[in-house]
């Protein structure tokens, strides 16, 4: 049986394919990977990735902490933290360190699988909606909750699959900082056109979209100790609302879209009518299209760079972590220029 009869309007559902889990990283070809290897002149390299203990305590999203480190421990509770093998045998002189991590997935700079939002749609045509996400695979057969019998976790759509995919290419960076300062700005089509035509930006099929806010600066600037209201209150962020915008991420093809802000849209987003998506463009973008996003990725540095010299193109490598059954993880971008 089909998971689908019906996909949702505006989607590419079955355009890649029937079982298709990357979406529109589908577009990444080979041609598109030497052509983002021709954006390499200088050799210079950028992390685009935060500390992941930043932005520092729980404020931004109360959901999600930071990382906490700790030894693995030798029989008898002995860490294993500069530990000195002669303790178990007096012929050996090494030392070493060994540590575990409890990391929230998506806490720092990340990437959202095509399992972090889905919807309550009708895919089956008969009048009743089921929870879907992109392509079809739904709650309970595909994406498992903790009460289901195979315990929870993405068995389809899962951030593995992305990392699969290897993850690189050419990004176009949109520096709306630059063009808007850092007061808090819903960024439409109008504006984003404007910013495109000033600082002559072209976007192709197969392009990973990098939006330069200022956002993640202010959390370096903020050393662990983030300002709430501050943050909440600043920078661009796209409007979701916006259906001229939403059709410009359709028409472009562009194959990713990342930020440097809390959630790539404003969130919240301003009111809407009829059926209205909690993070609209998260909906038009990971359950319609299959454009995996990212958030909170510490893009001034390059943007600088960029600005500095004339260029918005460059080479992007950006895998998750290999993860099975994960919905989203940490990004640790780097931009080769």
């Amino acid at each position: 049986m089909p998971r689908w009869v019906k996909r949702p309007e505006g989607s590419n559902w079955g355009e890649f394919g029937d079982d298709d889990q990357i979406g529109r990283l589908n577009l990444v070809t080979p041609d598109k990977i030497r052509a983002a290897a021709a954006e390499v002149r200088t050799g210079e390299r950028f992390c685009l990735s935060l500390p992941l203990d930043l932005p520092g305590g729980n404020v931004l999203n109360p959901r999600r902490y930071p990382p906490t480190l700790s030894p693995t421990f030798r029989s008898g509770d002995r860490p294993n933290m500069n530990y000195n093998l002669s303790q178990d045998n007096p012929d050996m002189i090494d030392v070493i360190c060994d540590d575990v991590v409890v990391l929230h997935t998506q806490y720092s700079s990340q990437w959202d699988s095509l399992a972090h939002v889905g919807q309550e749609f009708d895919a089956d045509g008969d009048g009743k909606a089921e929870i879907v996400y992109y392509n079809g695979f739904r709650a309970g057969d595909h994406i498992h909750s903790p009460d289901d019998i195979n315990g929870s976790g993405a068995e389809r759509l899962g951030i593995e699959n992305m990392a699969a995919a290897g993850v690189q290419g050419r990004g176009v960076m949109i520096d709306l900082e630059g063009a808007f300062g850092r007061d808090f700005r819903m960024v439409g089509y109008e504006d984003l056109m404007q910013v495109l035509n000033t600082d002559n930006i072209v976007v192709e099929e197969g392009d990973m979209v990098c939006l330069h806010t200022g956002f993640a600066q202010q959390i370096m600037e903020m050393n662990g100790v983030p300002d709430k209201e501050k943050l909440h209150h600043s920078c661009c962020a796209l409007d979701g609302r916006d259906p001229k915008l939403l059709n410009w991420i359709t028409d472009t093809g562009l194959s990713l879209l990342i930020a440097d802000n809390y959630a790539v849209e404003a969130h919240p987003s301003r009111e809407g009518h009829g059926s209205c998506a909690f993070l609209p463009l998260h909906e038009h973008c990971l359950f319609k299209l299959g454009i995996h996003l990212g958030e909170l990725w510490h893009l001034t540095p390059l943007n600088s760079w960029l600005k500095k010299n004339n260029r918005s193109r460059f080479m992007l490598t950006a895998p998750p972590l290999r993860l099975p059954g994960a919905v989203g993880s940490p990004a640790n971008p780097v931009a080769t220029v």
